[in-house]
């Protein structure tokens, strides 16, 4: 995958840096994989908005991803790999033996026709799912379980890979793309390889009006608002009191958020490195 920088013959275009699609093979998703997503605009089942700046965007279906991989034993090839609009990473259609279609995350560097597997007799091949107790120390997986049979949970945005670093009794040692380390059952399903679309953080909007085109909507800074609307709001002319925290009080750069009572924080071996 590559970007491009397009010629400033608009505004708009000035500094947009975006993704050539060179690894997009079909333009139109399988009909049976997808069902129509409708808007929510950030609100619950109630009408509450609980998450801001979202609204509008243009219309999406979306596509079934078998994050499960419990197709075990059987051959799978990859006959296209294609745009999801949901996800920041590619997806590939894959064939199955018995004739069966599924959507998974696209592995970088996977082309069409090459065949994956999942399960017992799978290899630590790239785009192949295997347990977490089979894969060999220090190779690099992507969408990794952490519940086994409940499906793909970690390391499925564009770029993003764990590394196995050991294996201590029933547990595998994964580190994650946070620089978490933490304990993860060997019973766990991991698929071989690095994510697809990697140079994803290197794409420029260029306008405003291409993050509308994705459903995000205008976002308001707190020192800008009144003390009414927000913790930090209010002052003489641009001043900025406080401590920085969200509109629901919040603390920001730094405060600890995570609960120590959770039952998985003993799994963790190193917390992720904070900035």
């Amino acid at each position: 995958m590559a970007v491009k920088k397009y010629k400033p013959i608009t505004p708009g275009s000035r500094h947009h840096v975006g993704n050539t699609f060179s690894e997009i093979t079909a333009s139109k998703p399988e009909k049976s994989l997808t069902v129509g997503l409708r808007k929510k605009g950030g609100r619950n089942s109630s009408g509450k908005m609980t998450i801001r700046n979202v609204g509008g965007g243009h219309k999406r279906r979306y596509r079934i991803i078998d994050f499960k991989r419990n197709k075990d034993g059987i051959a799978g090839e990859i006959l296209t790999v294609e745009y999801d609009p949901n996800r920041s990473s590619y997806i590939a259609l894959v064939q199955y033996a018995d004739g069966e279609k599924r959507y998974i995350i696209a592995p970088d560097k996977i082309t069409v026709g090459d065949s994956i597997m999942s399960g017992e007799t799978a290899l630590p091949l790239v785009g192949h799912s295997m347990f977490l107790n089979k894969i060999p120390l220090g190779t690099s997986i992507h969408a990794i379980e952490m519940t086994p049979g409940k499906g793909a949970a970690l390391a499925r945005s564009a770029g993003t890979y764990g590394v196995v670093m050991s294996r201590e009794g029933k547990y595998v040692v994964v580190k994650l793309p946070s620089g978490e380390v933490r304990k993860v059952l060997g019973v766990c399903k991991a698929t071989i390889g690095t994510t697809s679309n990697p140079d994803h953080g290197l794409e420029v909007m260029g306008k405003a009006g291409r993050n509308r085109w994705k459903g995000r909507r205008p976002r308001v800074r707190g020192v800008a608002m009144n003390p009414v609307d927000h913790p930090m709001g209010g002052g003489e002319g641009r001043a900025s009191g406080g401590h920085p925290r969200s509109r629901t009080g919040i603390m920001a750069k730094g405060q600890k958020t995570r609960n120590n009572k959770k039952y998985s924080t003993k799994l963790i071996i190193s917390k992720r490195k904070s900035k």
